[in-house]
């Protein structure tokens, strides 16, 4: 009875009745109706754990004795990045030190459990700021898990992955991170080296894989909020939050490094928030599984690419912001057209560009319409509300589609329960998370 209750209390919750497809009279009201249902929503819908529809929830949520079974975690993930056991077969390591040494960590602290040869799985004594003084530089086969705990990493230098493999990082909250490096920093109990300055992103992936970041919180950091680059591949974010931010998500290192063309990464059940501006993701050269996310924010576009991606957009929900200060132009033309007569640019030359648009939820860069038509970009299922709008390209073959197809997309009217409970989660011990 009580199953049949909840089932029905669902499919209430989840009625769009806000959502129209006729023109919008008052954009601005519209927009502010929508904010607040999602908002209503997410608030009504978060106790749902069990039974939300949500893969990766729906497979350790439920269980009041998590954590006591925490490892069980690594066997629910999706998508690409679905083997990264991360320290499933160690031993858990508890931080019990905020401190940080970038040379000589002292045990206890986060750092000395990253860098260890062996799996672990790394959880927290108590609720914690942790302030790097340099990258936290990670080993394989570890997982950080900040259940039962308000962990942040925040104002320095956060988390790189680089070269190493088998990495779970789940449920803590990354902000306000900052360069390192002209420094010595540790990666292991045997070698430390030099390190050059940093980006100064969130959560670095360089030449990394079997990688999944689930449930963390990620604001207002230097550059990335979280970048994947150099060959990284077997890659799942999912369940994520993100606010407050300009270039949101970076994958792929450039147009040049043909090595990301096996960059296979899913973006899934994440909430892209207020405050963010582009790069939900950006993409290079790979196959990328855009999948049953919530985009209730952006400012110039939401999925952006270069260097032919394959992109593959399923039952997202795209809410567009109700701006008209970024207007889209396709432009193909005599140069000296768009100029004055005395221009310098050499009469005959022409320029092909996407700029940015009101409700432009894709853009293409460093390339025109010539080259970028061929390019396998696709929306099946996406919901697309306050005139937001998906610009597909290419014939779509099956086999390119095949390889950025990662797991079945559920329909975009139960985006609101899935992911009702992005970003990192207020679990305590003893009940359900």
């Amino acid at each position: 009875m009580a199953l049949q209750l909840s089932f029905i209390l669902l499919l209430l919750l989840l009625v769009p009745s806000f959502i129209q497809s006729s023109p919008l009279q008052d954009p601005e009201l519209i927009v502010q109706q929508v904010q607040k249902s999602i908002n209503d929503s997410r608030r009504n819908l978060a106790f749902l754990s069990c039974g939300s529809g949500n893969p990766i929830d729906d497979c350790w949520r439920c269980d009041q004795n998590w954590e006591k079974n925490r490892q069980r975690l690594a066997d629910c993930s999706i998508g690409f990045g679905k083997h990264a056991i991360g320290g499933r077969d160690g031993k858990i390591y508890v931080v019990t030190d905020p401190g940080d040494h970038p040379v000589t960590p002292k045990p206890g602290t986060l750092r000395y459990g990253v860098i260890q040869e062996e799996p672990l799985w790394i959880i927290f004594k108590r609720d914690m700021v942790i302030k790097l003084k340099q990258e936290l530089m990670m080993n394989s086969f570890k997982t950080i898990d900040g259940r039962g705990t308000n962990v942040h990493i925040a104002g320095g230098p956060c988390i790189t992955i680089q070269f190493v493999t088998n990495i779970i990082i789940h449920g803590i909250n990354v902000h306000d991170c900052k360069r390192g490096g002209n420094a010595y920093v540790r990666d292991s109990p045997t070698h430390y080296g030099f390190r050059t300055l940093s980006d100064g992103d969130g959560i670095s992936v360089f030449g990394g894989s079997h990688v999944w970041i689930d449930h963390v919180s990620l604001s207002n950091c230097r550059d990335g909020l979280i970048d994947v680059i150099h060959g990284s591949t077997a890659i799942t974010i999912s369940n994520n939050y993100m606010t407050h931010h300009n270039k949101v998500m970076l994958l792929g290192h450039s147009d040049s490094f043909t090595r990301d063309k096996n960059m296979q990464v899913t973006i899934a059940f994440n909430h892209f928030g207020e405050g963010l501006v582009q790069r939900m993701p950006r993409c290079r050269h790979g196959y990328f599984h855009v999948v049953n996310n919530d985009y209730t924010h952006w400012l110039m576009y939401a999925i952006g690419g270069s260097a032919n991606p394959t992109i593959n957009s399923q039952g997202n929900r795209f809410l567009a912001p109700n701006d008209n200060t970024f207007k889209e132009v396709n432009l193909k033309t005599d140069v000296c057209s768009l100029y004055r007569p005395d221009t310098s640019v050499r009469s005959g030359t022409t320029i092909s560009t996407e700029l940015t648009f009101h409700g432009q939820v894709t853009k293409r860069e460093n390339s025109g319409p010539s080259q970028w038509k061929n390019w396998n970009w696709r929306s099946s299922g996406d919901l697309l509300l306050n005139g937001a709008f998906f610009r597909p390209s290419g014939a779509g073959s099956s086999s390119s589609y095949a390889r950025a197809s990662s797991l079945a997309a559920k329909p975009s009217s139960v985006v609101a329960s899935i992911t009702a409970s992005a970003g990192s989660l207020n679990c305590r011990k003893g009940s359900r998370c």
